[in-house]
């Protein structure tokens, strides 16, 4: 039980980003007391463990619940600025969720499997991806036709979503991981534009579906995610159908009407047009320097046009469902979403 509470009790701290000092001084408990409490050493008597969840935003079962997580395979693409701590407490925030996610499916008794549809895969080469994305569509069924929702599409295909709250200059931009070495799961950043987070989403599936030579270096590795991110966005089909084999010259008009249509951005689309030989490279240079000289142009290039919508509505639907059913509480249901009990019964209306 101990040590239990040591490391349920070290995670809430961390995720709500204070040190131990930061503890001490808000509960007035000594620093020698909450170490002791972090080493498994002692435990709180009832006033402190109230005080603790209080401060720390949890429930108190919470610090007395097992760990029923891990995360396997993890690769997480982070800023620069991150410092190690938020990293840390991302990673918390991932497992919390994560342990909810599983939790609400084994209530239900919801099935949860998953198999790679383009199993057997093995890319010794960047421009393999191509014909793995065009695979890839046809055994999720969706052709060469824009992809609306990316989230709903990966979570009718048994990946697990997951979208955290972060600062976008400071933060990440997403994470693919398998859950107990059996679960595959994407985390993003909730806050990034569409057509970024879309094609976070397909990158870090990238991750998850592709079997990549280990000559490539990381570097190499996420370019080869990029590629494929790009090609199961805006099929090759459509892309050589539409704008040509050959090109030297592009409007700003065809790559907007693109963009709005597939839900990707004009940087990437023309990184998407130099891979698949339809522009010289050299052409990528001159763009950014085109748009880095004239604020106005740089200001058009990289605005936001795709107007669907990307939110992962699986685990909340989930939880409701067990809500209306009777076969969790109120309460258990505030605890999983992370809600007031009272905006939860504003959002309840059973028919």
């Amino acid at each position: 039980m101990k040590t239990v509470f040591a490391y349920r009790l070290k995670s809430a701290r961390i995720l709500r980003g204070m040190s131990i000092k930061q503890l001490t001084d808000n509960l007035g408990i000594s620093k020698q007391m909450i170490s002791k409490y972090e080493s498994g050493i002692s435990l709180p008597d009832g006033k402190n463990l109230i005080s603790l969840a209080n401060l720390l935003n949890v429930k108190p079962d919470y610090f007395f619940t097992p760990a029923s997580v891990s995360l396997e395979n993890i690769k997480f693409r982070k800023k620069a600025k991150s410092s190690k701590s938020r990293i840390e407490s991302i990673k918390i925030n991932i497992l919390n969720q994560m342990e909810n996610y599983l939790l609400i499916e084994d209530i239900l008794s919801v099935e949860s499997e998953f198999s790679n549809p383009i199993e057997g895969n093995f890319i010794s080469h960047i421009n393999d991806v191509e014909d793995l994305a065009i695979q890839l569509r046809a055994k999720w069924n969706i052709g060469n036709d824009p992809i609306n929702n990316v989230i709903a599409l990966l979570e009718a295909n048994g990946i697990k979503l997951v979208e955290i709250d972060e600062v976008t200059e400071t933060s990440f931009d997403g994470l693919s991981v398998f859950v107990n070495d059996k679960f595959p799961a994407i985390v993003v950043n909730k806050n990034y534009e569409m057509e970024r987070k879309r094609f976070t989403l397909f990158h870090e599936l990238g991750h998850l579906l592709l079997n990549i030579d280990n000559k490539f270096t990381d570097k190499e590795q996420e370019k080869i995610c990029d590629q494929f991110a790009g090609a199961v966005l805006l099929p090759k089909k459509i892309l050589i159908q539409e704008i040509g084999e050959k090109r030297q010259r592009i409007s700003l008009t065809e790559l907007i009407n693109f963009q709005k249509q597939f839900g990707i951005s004009i940087p990437a689309i023309m990184y998407r047009l130099v891979n698949l030989g339809v522009i010289p490279e050299s052409k990528i240079k001159r763009f950014y320097i085109k748009q880095n000289s004239n604020p106005e142009l740089k200001k058009l290039v990289n605005q936001s046009r795709f107007l669907g919508d990307e939110k992962s509505e699986r685990f909340k639907r989930l939880v409701y469902k067990a809500l209306s059913q009777d076969i969790i509480s109120i309460s258990k249901a505030s605890s999983l979403l992370n809600m007031d009990i009272g905006a939860i019964q504003e959002q309840l209306t059973i028919i």
